[in-house]
């Protein structure tokens, strides 16, 4: 892990942010997320520098986890280093707003293996 990892897990993990659960390293799909809070579906990622050079990577990895029904948060490492308590606030207050709900499938799409309901 890297030194703002570290510093945010000392804050997450044991349930320490009023209650919530949170995993490291944590595989959904075929991705690791740095850290997840699966009750809330909210996945916390700290971006370093090599993160400017993968946004394009970054945006369709958000997509996906997001249609996943993941809500994600990006905080910079420096953030995490400086500036703790805001980050801390910031996942405290995701976690306290109710989720929103999914969005409806554009008309003629539908989950595959959904039952088609007859009136």
């Amino acid at each position: 892990m890297t030194d703002a990892e570290q510093k945010l897990w000392r804050y997450l993990r044991n349930r320490q942010l009023h209650g919530f659960k949170f995993r490291r390293q944590h595989e959904i799909g075929c991705y690791i997320v740095d850290f997840v809070c699966t009750e809330a579906k909210l996945i916390v990622e700290l971006d370093g520098g090599q993160h400017l050079e993968q946004m394009a990577y970054d945006a369709h990895r958000t997509r996906q986890l997001k249609i996943m029904g993941y809500n994600l948060l990006r905080f910079w490492n420096n953030d995490v280093l400086t500036n703790t308590e805001s980050v801390l606030e910031v996942i405290l207050n995701t976690l306290a707003s109710p989720a929103p709900h999914p969005s409806p499938l554009p008309d003629g799409e539908r989950v595959q293996g959904a039952a088609e309901i007859e009136a």
